[in-house]
């Protein structure tokens, strides 16, 4: 049987009144909208990963509380297996910027009925399987 890589990631869905929190991305990085979040790291489990994340990349404070697992990914590369747990929040403190400049230049709401055309076709596809109400999808790379 043939090895391959599994990477973990959790992401953040920030809804305040209609709207969802999106991080612009730097040109260099592709220059689409994109979600808070990243990469779990060995030592964490995904809820202090994405309160980590929240934090490093737009100045969000969460609390365990504040997040509820609403969605999640897979996704399949060539050699390897992406999974995504994507979690819901209403409250948080803070101001929301943009904190990791070279990766993000901006952090901004966007209601859901008018999304930007270039958010990346990852966070399209989870948000239309979480707007119908399914926990888990699948998409290939």
């Amino acid at each position: 049987m043939a090895k391959f890589s599994v990477s973990l990631k959790a992401r953040l869905i920030l809804e305040d009144r209609g709207r969802i929190l999106l991080l612009k991305q730097t040109k260099p990085n592709g220059g689409n909208y994109s979600l808070v979040g990243g990469t779990i790291e060995r030592k964490e489990f995904a809820v202090a990963s994405l309160i980590r994340e929240s934090y490093e990349e737009a100045g969000i404070e969460l609390t365990p509380a504040d997040l509820t697992l609403v969605h999640v990914l897979h996704k399949r590369y060539k050699k390897a297996h992406r999974i995504v747990l994507y979690f819901r929040a209403h409250h948080y403190e803070g101001e929301p910027e943009s904190k990791e400049r070279k990766k993000f230049e901006n952090v901004e709401w966007h209601p859901y009925d008018t999304l930007p055309p270039n958010l990346t076709l990852t966070v399209r596809h989870v948000l239309k399987a979480y707007s119908r109400g399914r926990l888990y999808s699948e998409m290939e790379k």
